[in-house]
């Protein structure tokens, strides 16, 4: 009968006699090698670093088009003139991220003021759809910073 425990270097046998008229049971430990489990360690590192990795891509993203919906917003809310560079700029480069959403809410207009309710709204879901991502990943793979901490 042999009994080990995979995680440990040692491993205790343990041998029954039955052939003499008295039963002699006998232990011993002995050092072995570790049962290899899972990938090796560094590999495993390198993974969760990588993992960890497109998460902060995935908010490095939300932060840059919040960012740019946000200066759509303002823009439109003080009524800057669209054919200047930096407002064409940002409209045009907006547009697409918020055109999806510009049936849902109407515009509240009062003279060059504009309130843009479609782009709170893409802004809304384009962070549910992150944080979504996100969530989803962890799931599949837990990972926590210490986890990647050089």
């Amino acid at each position: 009968m042999i009994q080990a425990d995979a995680s440990r270097t040692q491993r205790e046998v343990t041998t029954i006699d039955n052939r003499s008229p008295q039963q002699v049971v006998t232990r011993t430990t002995k050092q072995v090698e570790p049962d290899a489990k899972g990938e090796a360690p560094q590999k495993v590192y390198e993974k969760k670093k990588t993992i960890f990795r497109f998460n902060q891509i995935i908010w490095f993203i939300l932060g840059f088009i919040e960012v740019l919906l946000v200066f759509r917003f303002v823009l439109k809310l003080l009524g800057a003139n669209p054919f200047i560079g930096f407002t064409n700029l940002i409209y045009s480069v907006t547009m697409p991220l918020a055109a999806p959403f510009s049936g849902i809410l109407g515009a509240y207009t009062t003279g060059n003021f504009i309130i843009e309710w479609s782009t709170i709204v893409a802004a809304v879901v384009y962070l549910c759809v992150a944080w979504g991502l996100i969530y989803l990943l962890d799931i599949i793979y837990p990972i926590t910073p210490r986890d990647v901490e050089a």
